[in-house]
Order: structure tokens, then C-alpha cells, then sequence
């Protein structure tokens, strides 16, 4: 069977891992390549939807950064524990009407015993924002390790 290192139980360290591996994938944008990070029956809460399964994630996604345009992603870890992971996130995207957003939220992950996330539950807020108010400035992909953090941003 194949496996997503790091696998569970997490020390900090592959709990950082994991979540840096997480921000990555969702800022390639691609919904196949996140997609395999499920496990194929994935329970997800997504603000108001539930899919599951990994084909409906992949569909989720494909809607998501349709409608989330020039999507940067920055993960933070909150707290690990055997084979679950707390993160806090914030991402900023347009609208196609070139409104800017930027979404603050916290997930709540369970992974298998092979190291794919079997449950995910995000809550999530957007709050409108200025172009100028923009924090995440780096091109599109993954976020280059020297670009602040959450924290340092004051996020």
C-alpha cells in the first residue's frame, strides 16, 4: 500500500512537516495533486459542504480556485496529537471582479495509519480587503521559505 510520510503518530517536527507538505500542495492550485493526499473515503465540513470521497474533493477544489483567483495560502501548526493535526490558515484570492478577500480559518485533521488525511473540518471566515492591504506577495506556487509566517504577518 502506498503512504504519505510523515506518518502518524506526529512529533512536532513531522506535524511541521506535514502541514508545510499541505500548504504546498493547495498553493500548486491543482485539484488532482491535492486530491491524493485523501484518503478515497475523506470525510470533509467545508464551510456548507460535505464532500466525500476523493472524487468529490477533486470536484470541490476545481470549483474553488475557479471562483478563488490568485490564491497564496499560508498554514500554521496550532496542535498535534497521535494521528490528528490542528492548523490555522489564511489565504487571500480575487473575485473575478478583481474584489480581494482574504480567509481565516482553523482545520481539524485525522489521518490513517498510511499517513492520508481521513477527516478534514475547516471553519472559515472571509473578510473583504483592499488590493493595497494585501500581505502575501510572492509569485504563484508554493510560498518561498524566507516569505513571513502568520505570526510574523500578525495574522
Amino acid at each position: 500500500m502506498d503512504t504519505k510520510p510523515p506518518l502518524p503518530p506526529f512529533t512536532r517536527e513531522s506535524a511541521l512537516q506535514k502541514v508545510r507538505l499541505a500548504e504546498d500542495a493547495w498553493n500548486s492550485r491543482d485539484p488532482a495533486r491535492v486530491a491524493t493526499v485523501y484518503t478515497e473515503d475523506t470525510r470533509w465540513r467545508n464551510r456548507v459542504e460535505f464532500p466525500v470521497g476523493r472524487g468529490q474533493v477533486r470536484e470541490f477544489l476545481a470549483r474553488k480556485w475557479a471562483r478563488e483567483l490568485d490564491y497564496r495560502l499560508i498554514k500554521e501548526l496550532w496542535a498535534h496529537d497521535g494521528d490528528r493535526i490542528a492548523v490555522r490558515f489564511a489565504y487571500e484570492w480575487r473575485d473575478d471582479s478583481g474584489h480581494w478577500f482574504r480567509s481565516y480559518g482553523n482545520e481539524n485533521w485525522e489521518f490513517d495509519e498510511h499517513g492520508f488525511m481521513a477527516r478534514r473540518f475547516a471553519s472559515i471566515n472571509d473578510l473583504p480587503i483592499a488590493e493595497a492591504d494585501r500581505k502575501f506577495h510572492w509569485p504563484l506556487g508554493r510560498r518561498p521559505d524566507d516569505h513571513p509566517g502568520l505570526g510574523d504577518l500578525g495574522l
